[in-house]
């Protein structure tokens, strides 16, 4: 798509063995990602993955040490940042504050010197439903409402991809939830990609087609926000969105549709098509909210696993939960969360109880349990680093 350009929807996005390396330090080893057109696809992950580092390479904010970055099929790495499809909305909102509202979103049109430009951004405005706020100036508005024109004016450009880089970090809980849902519906309105980096799991869940989460500069895994809860593929996966309960054994038992695993002398079920690993140690897991609690030693069920007896250590009364603390020897410390159906909690610390959850609720990571946490090697050399700036600094002067 040319510069200036206006998209009639979204385009596809594909990252081609992308490397990024600064010095001291590899950011992103080696990354392969396809986003379909018209989705809405989160990047999740903690502070230092390679989210935003990923962000801003196919911003044009940063050059990648290796690689090729694709919007609609069109080669963009060697682009400049102005020169791309791509609008980013930042947490900061970057809004003129000497500018109405109005003025603001009109901005980038004029600049690009498209006709009837007030009347493309009263059309934006009108899609976040602001439109009546026009006239005023951002000082006058409220931290939701900012948000919403810096993505008026972000959408009012038409890009073939739209980047949101934490943009509802700075607002408060109730608010960011509200945005959460106004975001989504803007997204299917419009039909544009958005390319959505968050830490919020919370948030990259409500609003995500797809999510991939990072870590140390690679995706640990990728699917529908669904799939990655109920079906985590690593134990980083399973802890980083959400909370998990996980156990490590050896496989000691099969059938044609499970396995059973030795977990402290217990005998742990767990269905073929919920593991990813059917023989040797295995970690398994279970979410705290699929676990229920029994102050008597339940009747065994083939249909239920059975964890216990343990000794509550801790209740936290959360509102719509209350998160218990089961201490179970050999085994360890269960965090069951029990939805509030009476008043205050059912147990109380120092009580003996026993925990079961159906055998479907289970699942089996992919992990290699006695295999070292992969690192990046260390790039301690600044030499090779150095060689790519100086030929980028000579094919830059010899084109001027």
């Amino acid at each position: 798509m040319p510069s200036g350009a206006f998209a009639d929807r979204g385009a596809d996005l594909e990252l081609v063995g992308i490397q990024k390396r600064f010095p001291g330090f590899t950011a992103i080893e080696h990354l392969d990602l396809v986003i379909p057109a018209g989705s809405f696809f989160a990047l999740l992950g903690p502070s230092g993955c390679g989210k935003t580092t990923t962000l801003r390479l196919v911003a044009g904010l940063e050059d990648p040490t290796g690689g090729r970055i694709l919007i609609g099929g069109t080669d963009v790495t060697a682009q400049k940042a102005y020169q791309r499809p791509v609008n980013t909305v930042f947490q900061s909102y970057a809004l003129f504050p000497h500018m109405t509202v109005l003025e603001n979103v009109a901005f980038g049109l004029r600049r690009r010197q498209i006709t009837d430009a007030l009347g493309k951004a009263h059309e934006a405005l009108r899609l976040v439903e602001l439109d009546h706020l026009a006239a005023r100036k951002p000082v006058q508005l409220s931290g939701g409402q900012q948000q919403r024109v810096a993505l008026a004016r972000a959408i009012v450009n038409r890009p073939a991809l739209l980047l949101l880089d934490e943009p509802l970090g700075a607002l408060d809980l109730k608010l960011r939830r509200q945005m959460q849902l106004e975001l989504k519906t803007i997204q299917e309105e419009v039909g544009l990609t958005f390319l959505h980096v968050t830490h919020d799991q919370e948030e990259a869940m409500t609003m995500a087609d797809t999510i991939a989460v990072m870590n140390k500069g690679r995706i640990e895994q990728l699917g529908a926000p669904e799939q990655l809860y109920e079906l985590p593929r690593t134990a980083f996966v399973a802890n980083f969105l959400g909370q998990s309960n996980l156990f490590t054994g050896p496989v000691v038992g099969e059938t044609s549709t499970s396995i059973a695993v030795d977990i402290a002398g217990r005998s742990i079920v767990v269905p073929k098509t919920r593991s990813h690993r059917h023989a040797g140690d295995v970690t398994i897991g279970v979410r705290p909210e699929k676990l229920t609690l029994h102050r008597d030693k339940p009747v065994h069920d083939s249909g239920h696993n059975v964890m216990g007896p343990g000794r509550v250590t801790d209740v936290s009364f959360t509102g719509v939960s209350t998160q218990y603390l089961v201490s179970v020897p050999g085994v360890g410390v269960l965090i069951v969360f029990e939805q509030n159906r009476s008043f205050g909690p059912v147990e109380g610390e120092g009580d003996e109880v026993w925990v079961t959850w159906n055998v479907e609720h289970g699942f089996g990571l992919d992990d290699d349990p006695v295999a070292p946490d992969p690192r990046f090697v260390a790039d301690t050399s600044t030499k090779s680093i150095a060689a790519q700036r100086r030929a980028a600094l000579v094919t830059e002067l010899e084109e001027a």
